[in-house]
């Protein structure tokens, strides 16, 4: 297998003349592209920047993202990409952990940070370093198990860790993308999702198979909508409240979405009443994928066609992976029951930087252990119940917070929803919920309890139930679930 910068360098000189990426108010062509990578590539170089070395990337979605991947793939150098949306105290975090030699960004994001490293700021002293150097390939030599990438898990359960990904999970990240996806050479890419995640492995679709890219510098749904239209724009990354927010953009009835085939839907779990919404609005568009940073996008992947039928499920095992349910002990357990979904391949992370202890934790035996609870049908689809942490146990008996969820959204006036566990002196936990209303629309807590003991047995209906103005997010559009039960048992869960 090749390495991502000899792959990318054929592309290029295949699509020499062709757009390769687009702003909104400038571009390249994947000729200027590679001139830009190139020396860039040289101006890392002659930072005295060797193979192996860390380059810290923070900045908001912008095309100098592209061109550093490029880069960073022909010398065999370790990109550590740094979500702009975090704290500059978790910027500092992960410049320290990841030992990274140097920090290229925007200056409003470097500024607040403390820390000592050398930088390089995005806009005129950028371009006036990268054009000091020659546009020729520097002789490093690259192998596909090298490390390209330190990305930071989200640290719902600790600190952050790093996952070491290599070349050729980058490259099996992509191709099992491009298949999941049916991507082909007429796709246009967009990119309204941060490029430091999820996007980014969907760029890297794009330079594997010379697609142009469209870059949002941030998701404004009705800009958003005018801009698929006027870039003919047909595949996205996108988090479940970037879907929600789109099909709930008033502009959407006057938009000629004709270009738009795919939405990759990732990034946290979508209720199958809210997925139907979607489906119902915008048509078989949505392609869901299952995976984590420890084993990119796709464990596993339900295509457009088959999530209508199976709107429970996050589909079926993708390639280069292989995945089974495990028990306690890591005994694989029969369809239909439920167990920790462990996976392998090449998809699967090198392992944690700098941290032995958490990467035998999770690598055992070639297989990655995903924390997360699930079981199989006879179909072989998989079905995610819960994150193992996040199951309430009460009087014994087991209560996943999703099933709770998936009922509650089935009322027409919810728009989102929190299941947990609350200390409870009898049974030790009881569950509990905060609901999110559709503006303008009315439920009472006992109403939704209620709905709750039509659908499920007596011991998981919510005990309590709160309705709230919001629930409190990730930057990647995920629930934070851990910080709602921190306000009901303190900062020990």
């Amino acid at each position: 297998m090749e390495t991502l910068g000899n792959v990318y360098l054929k592309t290029f000189n295949r699509k020499l003349n062709e757009q390769a990426l687009w702003d909104g108010t400038k571009g390249y062509t994947f000729s200027q592209l590679k001139e830009r990578s190139l020396r860039l590539a040289n101006a890392l170089i002659s930072r005295g920047l060797k193979k192996g070395d860390r380059v810290a990337i923070l900045m908001s979605n912008r095309m100098e993202h592209i061109e550093l991947d490029v880069a960073i793939a022909l010398t065999g150098l370790i990109k550590v990409p740094l979500n702009y949306r975090l704290h500059p105290k978790e910027h500092k975090y992960a410049l320290q952990d990841s030992g990274a030699s140097l920090l290229i960004g925007e200056k409003y994001l470097i500024e607040p940070i403390d820390y000592q490293i050398p930088i390089v700021v995005v806009g005129s002293e950028y371009e006036r370093w990268i054009f000091e150097f020659q546009n020729i390939r520097p002789n490093e030599g690259v192998h596909e198990d090298d490390v390209y990438a330190i990305m930071y898990t989200s640290g719902t359960t600790g600190r952050p860790k790093g996952a070491m990904l290599t070349h050729r999970n980058f490259m099996s990240s992509s191709f099992a993308l491009i298949t999941t996806c049916d991507m082909t050479q007429d796709d246009v890419i967009g990119h309204a999702a941060p490029l430091t995640h999820g996007s980014n492995f969907l760029a890297h679709c794009a330079l594997f198979l010379g697609l142009k890219q469209v870059i949002f510098n941030k998701f404004e749904p009705e800009y958003f909508l005018e801009s698929i239209e006027k870039e003919r724009i047909s595949t996205f990354f996108l988090v479940p409240t970037m879907v929600n927010l789109m099909i709930h953009e008033e502009s959407l009835a006057t938009r000629d979405l004709s270009s738009l085939r795919t939405i990759n839907m990732a990034g946290a779990p979508m209720a199958a009443e809210k997925i139907k919404m979607a489906m119902d609005i915008l048509g078989p568009k949505i392609v869901e994928t299952y995976g984590q940073i420890e084993a990119p996008m796709t464990i596993t992947a339900m295509p457009r066609l088959e999530l209508g039928k199976r709107l429970t499920s996050a589909g079926a095992p993708g390639p280069f992976v292989e995945m089974r349910i495990v028990d306690d002990a890591g005994v694989e357990v029969s369809v239909g029951e439920i167990g920790e979904i462990i996976c392998r391949g090449s998809l699967v992370m090198k392992g944690y930087w700098n941290n032995e202890v958490a990467t035998a934790e999770t690598l055992k035996n070639g297989w990655l252990y995903t924390g997360d609870l699930g079981w199989v049908d006879e179909d072989g689809y998989l079905h995610i119940v819960d994150r193992k942490k996040d199951v309430i146990i009460s009087g014994g008996a087991n209560t996943y917070p999703r099933e709770v969820e998936e009922i509650l959204n089935l009322h027409p006036a919810v728009k989102e929803t929190c299941v947990f566990g609350i200390p409870d002196e009898k049974w030790g936990e009881a569950i509990c919920a905060h609901v999110v209303l559709r503006e303008n629309q009315q439920a009472t807590d006992l109403e939704l309890i209620e709905l709750c003991k039509e659908h499920l047995a007596s011991f998981k209906k919510p005990k309590n139930i709160y309705i709230v103005d919001s629930l409190p997010k990730s930057t990647y559009g995920k629930i934070l679930r851990k910080e709602i039960r921190e306000s009901y048992w303190g900062s020990t869960v």
